[in-house]
């Protein structure tokens, strides 16, 4: 997808831009509400707005309401750290389609988009997506994971970490892109804890969590065992 980042956080812009272009997004990015009013109702192929709420000149509020006015139907995701009804009210009457709350993991919003791209196209309802491995199989819309048929009981954090192997199998995974891609953003977590819920997922899985593989000095792989 074609998407637009605007969030004046520069550390949560880079991090996001860099996520979505390894899932093969096209990623172009504002660091405020101006800009990126004029990019989501001006540059071609727009097809999501990530816009935060809380942008130093115009709030994402009022971007949002804005881009409807112009009469333009991309699809807006909105990012915010305010979690009242009132709040996501205000958001979603202000024209956006999606509302994540911060902290949020990147899993949960890759999974929005997805649900958003979804949404924009016409005809059959495409299968839900199934992430498989072996004897491994996850199921992102149902939020299950099985082995061999048996249904097995993961932590939210445990599903995140199992979902980023999945998505990369065979790819050596360092400890810090399973920390941005498995645990929400500003959670402050060290290469220990990572460590320790790999060993968790594994012992979960059985003989099949032989298959997360550890690269000494690197951190982690989905291989063939």
């Amino acid at each position: 997808m074609h998407l637009l980042v605007v969030e004046d956080d520069q550390r949560l812009q880079r991090v996001l831009k860099r996520l979505l272009e390894e899932e093969r997004h096209v990623v172009e990015v504002a660091s405020d509400g101006q800009t990126g009013l004029e990019l989501a109702t001006e540059a071609p192929g727009i097809e999501v707005v990530i816009l935060d709420v809380g942008l130093p000149d115009i709030s994402g509020i009022e971007v949002a309401r804005r881009i409807r006015r112009r009469g333009t139907d991309v699809a807006i995701l909105m990012l915010t750290a305010r979690d009242t009804v009132g709040d996501r009210v205000s958001g979603l009457d202000s024209g956006a389609d999606d509302y994540l709350v911060k902290p949020f993991a990147f899993e949960e919003l890759s999974a929005r988009l997805r649900a958003l791209s979804r949404r924009a196209v016409p005809g059959p309802r495409r299968p839900e997506p199934r992430l498989a491995a072996g004897p491994i199989e996850l199921d992102e819309a149902r939020r299950r994971v099985t082995v061999e048929g048996r249904p097995i009981d993961l932590s939210p954090r445990e599903f995140s970490l199992l979902e980023c192997f999945l998505r990369h199998p065979g790819q050596t995974l360092t400890r810090d892109q399973l920390i941005d891609q498995a645990w929400p953003f500003g959670v402050a977590i060290t290469p220990n804890a990572v460590d320790a819920y790999v060993h968790y997922l594994r012992g979960k899985l059985g003989p099949a969590g032989k298959r997360i593989e550890t690269v000494r000095g690197v951190g982690y792989r989905l291989g063939d065992a």
